[in-house]
């Protein structure tokens, strides 16, 4: 028996669901609730600046209902590093934030904000707050969070998933590579490893298989899937996914 990945279930879009017709259902907490009674070794949720998707009502039930660990992922500014504090997630995973974008677009370029990024990091991990940084799979930008104090890295499957997505073998493959070359350097600089973003029932099973990796965090196929045949199932059927074979 092989290692067990751990999954995360990003609960994002039941909240953009709900705020579709700026009403109170479905649910994201009830989401919550269900995902960890299906398995789910944590929830994941993106306060945004704008609260297009969760708030801190939802973050604040969601941290109190579940037995499984809360993801909070939030841009490193003075506003969500307030909130982290106050409400105490289990872990924080920093990342970019653009208002125009749809989803998240990149890894955060820690690199050119080295200095801010470590007063962040030190900050949350004062109040207990484990620190994970999402990021792409390049070394420097990996040992650079190694450096600020991160307790961990999620490498951005973003281009991976993409090229999957179009049926581009060579690409694939390639980006498979990237990801794979990564993880042993986060691994190699003291970091967990964790990854995620555009990953689907189709192509994750790949990055589930890199050794480094112990937990992948996924929204939006579980949440498209869900829609059809239930949430409950959706989560499970991911969990035996990343899962088998092991």
């Amino acid at each position: 028996m092989g290692k067990r990945v751990r999954l995360g279930v990003n609960i994002d879009h039941v909240a953009t669901v709900r705020n579709a017709r700026r009403t109170f259902e479905p649910d994201p907490v009830h989401a919550a609730v269900i995902a960890d009674l299906a398995g789910a070794d944590q929830i994941t949720l993106h306060v945004r600046e704008d609260r297009r998707h969760v708030n801190e009502r939802d973050l604040k039930l969601i941290k109190e209902l579940i037995h499984s660990r809360v993801n909070l992922e939030m841009a490193p500014t003075d506003e969500m590093v307030e909130i982290a504090i106050s409400v105490k997630p289990h872990q924080v995973t920093l990342v970019p934030e653009k208002r125009e974008e749809i989803t998240t677009e990149g890894g955060l370029d820690v690199l050119s904000q080295k200095k801010k990024i470590k007063k962040v990091v030190e900050k949350l991990k004062s109040a207990g707050i484990t620190v994970n940084i999402f990021i792409d799979p390049e070394p420097e930008q990996i040992r650079a969070a190694a450096e600020v104090g991160a307790d961990a890295v999620e490498l951005h499957t973003g281009r991976y998933a993409e090229a999957f997505a179009e049926n581009n073998k060579e690409e694939t493959e390639k980006e498979l590579h990237r990801l794979k070359e990564a993880a042993k350097v986060a691994k190699e600089a003291g970091l967990k490893v964790y990854a995620g973003h555009g990953l689907t029932y189709k192509n994750v099973k790949p990055v589930a298989e890199i050794p480094e990796i112990e937990e992948l965090n996924i929204g939006h196929s579980i949440v498209a899937n869900a829609i059809l045949f239930g949430l409950k199932e959706a989560v499970e059927k991911m969990i035996r996914l990343i899962n088998s074979n092991k």
